[in-house]
């Protein structure tokens, strides 16, 4: 009979069954809103490489007049990098549940991604000053161009950041705000890298 049973045996249920169990929802365990920033953040990184592409191709043309430093960009790389400082730590502290480190956090994060944000302008205003208009020279367009680029998506994070930090002040518990957060802070350290791979080609061109 055991014989019989065996040859009779619909294996490929069996394994059907093993399959479900086996996943049983577990693979797809990211949250959604994980999921849309990465996907996100995949769509800005392929825009930030063709700007930067195309600013290297153009930087061959004869008419190509190099653009003055300004120290202004060393303060402000100095702040950005304060600014995402404030984030991680807002983000260690969420997941120890110490909700006045987190509000801490948020405050210096957003304070300094605002003053980075008035800094870049006052670069604009500097060069605009000394005579370098973006209707001069390419550099001059492209130098706006890519920080304006980078600006936008750090203005973009604000609005996430504002959100976050109504939540905590709110009174939130601390489990419903730790994501967001946690996102914020990725999304902070993805715009300084992208702005320290910008900041450098700038310096060298």
């Amino acid at each position: 009979m055991r014989i019989i049973d065996t040859l009779t045996e619909k294996s490929w249920l069996k394994d059907q069954g093993q399959a479900r169990n086996l996943h049983d929802g577990r693979t797809f365990s990211l949250p959604p809103a994980k999921l849309a920033l990465r996907v996100f953040l995949a769509v800005a990184t392929v825009v930030f490489t063709l700007s930067v592409i195309t600013y290297a191709h153009r930087m061959g043309h004869t008419d190509w007049q190099t653009l003055p430093h300004l120290w202004l960009l060393w303060l402000n790389t100095a702040i950005l990098i304060l600014s995402s400082v404030g984030l991680q730590w807002a983000k260690v502290a969420a997941h120890r549940g110490q909700i006045g480190d987190v509000k801490l956090g948020l405050l210096a994060g957003g304070g300094f991604a605002f003053a980075f944000l008035a800094g870049q302008i006052m670069a604009w205003q500097q060069l605009a000053a000394a005579g370098y208009f973006t209707a001069s020279n390419a550099a001059n367009a492209h130098f706006c161009l890519l920080t304006a680029l980078h600006g936008v998506h750090l203005l973009g994070g604000l609005v996430a950041w504002r959100r976050a930090t109504a939540k905590v002040w709110s009174g939130a518990e601390i489990a419903k705000v730790r994501l967001s957060v946690e996102l914020c802070a990725v999304y902070w350290h993805y715009l300084l890298v992208i702005w320290l791979i910008l900041f450098v080609l700038l310096l060298l061109t």
